[in-house]
């Protein structure tokens, strides 16, 4: 017999986005502009990938990861890009490496999990909040030369060839992902998974 499914915040809130996809291709397809048309079209991709990703891998992610995925594509897809918050919230880019650190620390944490499997509990409390947390920052730091190494060879211009804007990230994004360390370590429980003690229960899609 199958067991009847209990829907939580990140069910509901996933179909919002879905939804709001839907909506947004729509009106902006009456309205002609196909550029804002294809954008949800493709978050509906990035959701849907997301989402089959895990099933078939079958990897533990928490509630914790889960929102931070989805509230990151809202922020960046939608809001930003969808309803142009670009142009009148300042420093929107400096909100998202923000929340790119929580999202970094708690993939940080799923690697150290997965690696380690069933001994996760047996690791010291503060190593795994300290792994997480230097994962995060250097992922910062990473995406940064990705960054430096796209602009050099096309001709694009995402650091503005500007020292401060480029540190300014990685500040932002470590800024994230120490708040989402000191979150973690006090609400880390002994004798229980990494994934359910760092980041929360498991989030089954």
């Amino acid at each position: 017999m199958k067991t009847k499914r209990n829907y939580g915040f990140n069910d509901y809130f996933e179909l919002f986005l879905y939804a709001l996809a839907v909506i947004c291709s729509i009106y902006f397809l009456i309205r002609g502009d196909m550029q804002r048309t294809l954008q949800p079209i493709l978050i509906i991709l990035v959701l849907t990938f997301i989402k089959v990703l895990i099933n078939k891998s079958r990897i533990p992610i928490s509630t914790g990861l889960r929102f931070s995925v989805l509230a990151f594509i809202f922020v960046t897809m939608f809001f930003a890009n969808e309803f142009k918050g670009y142009s009148f919230i300042p420093y929107l880019d400096k909100i998202e490496h923000l929340s790119s650190g929580v999202i970094l620390f708690y993939i940080g944490s799923l690697i150290l999990e997965l690696i380690n499997k069933n001994e996760t509990n047996k690791l010291n409390v503060k190593t795994i909040i300290l792994f997480s947390l230097f994962f995060a920052i250097a992922m910062a730091g990473v995406w940064e030369i990705y960054e430096f190494t796209t602009d050099r060879l096309f001709g694009l211009r995402s650091q503005n060839n500007s020292l401060v804007d480029t540190m300014g990230d990685i500040i932002c994004g470590s800024i994230g992902a120490i708040f989402t360390s000191i979150y973690a370590y006090k609400n880390f429980k002994v004798n229980f998974k990494v994934s359910s003690e760092v980041i929360g229960d498991s989030d089954n899609l």
